[in-house]
């Protein structure tokens, strides 16, 4: 897995409703707009099942997500690739939805999508538009 540098952990907590990308087992596309999304720790990203239903039923069969960091705040433009694994107990999950339950007590807060970051592009135009960064 990789680590975010402090200007990328920067501009994810400048983000507001994420694009999250996800594909079905064929390859067909998917992607939603999230809100519950939080940087666990440097290497790791919780998004929250509240209404996810195509993207669960994508990430049951291919565990592969995306999605980008930018914005008129953010400096840069990131795209975050990682893997997923789903919880729907245990103490992850537990805090998780205590979380949810603090600051938006009507959401289900179903289950609990952890993501380890697997790779970091560049995705602002311009020559180095598309390169790896981590």
């Amino acid at each position: 897995m990789v680590k975010l540098t402090a200007e990328m952990k920067e501009a994810f907590s400048k983000m507001k409703v994420f694009p999250v990308a996800t594909a079905s087992k064929d390859g067909t596309p998917n992607v939603i707009p999230l809100a519950m999304v939080e940087l666990h720790d440097d290497e790791t990203i919780w998004l929250t099942d509240n209404f996810m239903n195509k993207s669960m039923t994508n990430l049951r069969t291919n565990p592969k997500v995306a999605t980008y960091v930018w914005g008129p705040e953010i400096k840069g433009c990131y795209q975050i690739r990682g893997v997923t694994s789903i919880r729907t107990s245990g103490p992850e999950y537990d805090e998780m939805k205590a979380n949810i339950n603090r600051k938006r007590p009507e959401l289900p807060a179903r289950s609990l999508v952890i993501v380890k970051i697997t790779e970091v592009y560049e995705c602002k135009p311009g020559p180095t538009a598309g390169s790896k960064l981590l």
